[in-house]
């Protein structure tokens, strides 16, 4: 079921305000997940993590290890080395607290909406001294990471798993093929069947590569590494694909090039044209690097990022598209260099 919330109530509001729809199934414990991230989502480590630590009413968030720099940008844990309970929280804070970093992943019981509540009552309290005209909203604009969390650190409540596997957030469009990437490593580990292999008669695979069953790949196409081709794509003669994700019902033409690019459902690239991008990905010389949240501008010009083609895009024959952004249902007419179309 889709819970849709009158206003933004923060990442504790939200849950709060919606505490009966999801107790009504009695669950001893749930999940609590951000959208915006990839993991390979330790849950059911998770749950065998949470019976050992704590008791039944205790918390846990997952966490990874950042670089000292990068994790000023998220919420940074301080926890007993032996025990793993979470001493100390503070969301993205101004000076280094730790490299171990909340993955905005959680596994609550019940006892959660307590501690939401009486946040929940303090707010209130404090809005009748103010009597603030908006305070309604205030009060119930609840954040899981500075209200509750910083609380509950140090209670013997709240403890946090540390994975080893990959985790990354996804702040943009772009960074999509960073996760897909991602999960294509995955799956060469844990699920080889689900990738291309090289065959007598099929295209050149190179890494890691991803094609739907219901795809047409000529035979003279070199795809890969870190490439996912959807549902009905078609692929020409002598096309190269690298570091890409191709959707579903999407048309490469013969001899076409493309590289760091989202091609956008239904769209079509010519003949000898190249579509290209320029990734944003982490320092791969440093482990526990994490991808950089890039702004679409900077000093007043596009930042080069992957290139992103919506749905029903048409690019004619010997163009090149670099670094852009082409919004859907656009017929292009010529090249283009570090644009977003409309």
């Amino acid at each position: 079921r889709y819970l849709q919330e009158y206003a933004a109530l923060g990442t504790g509001g939200g849950i709060y305000h919606f505490r009966d729809q999801i107790l009504s199934g009695g669950a001893e414990a749930f999940f609590v997940l951000n959208a915006d991230v990839c993991s390979e989502f330790p849950l059911q480590e998770m749950l065998e993590f949470r019976q050992q630590h704590g008791d039944a009413h205790s918390f846990v968030i997952l966490g990874t290890t950042a670089n000292r720099t990068q994790a000023l940008n998220y919420g940074c844990i301080v926890a007993n080395a032996d025990t793993q309970e979470v001493q100390h929280y503070v969301e993205k804070p101004s000076t280094f607290v730790s490299e171990i970093i909340n993955c905005g992943i959680y596994l609550f019981t019940p006892a959660i909406f307590q501690h939401i509540g009486e946040v929940f009552q303090r707010n209130q309290q404090e809005l009748v001294l103010e009597e603030s005209s908006n305070g309604w909203q205030r009060a119930e604009v609840i954040r899981l990471e500075q209200d509750v969390f910083t609380a509950l650190a140090g209670s013997g409540k709240l403890y946090v798993y540390k994975t080893d596997g990959f985790w990354s957030q996804i702040k943009s469009a772009g960074s999509a093929i960073y996760a897909s990437r991602l999960y294509l490593n995955q799956y060469s580990k844990s699920h080889p069947e689900r990738l291309a292999q090289n065959k007598p008669g099929g295209p050149v695979i190179r890494g890691n590569v991803y094609i739907h069953p219901t795809a047409s790949i000529d035979s003279t196409a070199v795809l890969g590494p870190n490439v996912s081709i959807g549902e009905g794509v078609t692929v020409g003669a002598g096309v190269r694909v690298r570091e890409s994700i191709v959707l579903h019902g999407a048309s490469l033409h013969d001899h076409t090039c493309v590289l760091n690019t989202i091609v956008g459902w239904d769209s079509t690239i010519g003949r000898w044209a190249r579509v290209e991008g320029t990734p944003s990905d982490p320092n791969p010389n440093d482990p526990y690097a994490k991808i950089d949240s890039e702004t679409l501008f900077r000093d007043g010009r596009l930042t080069p990022s992957i290139t992103i083609l919506g749905c029903s895009v048409t690019i004619p024959a010997e163009v090149v598209i670099l670094n852009s952004i082409v919004l859907p249902h656009k017929e292009l007419s010529r090249s283009y260099k570090n644009q977003i179309i409309l």
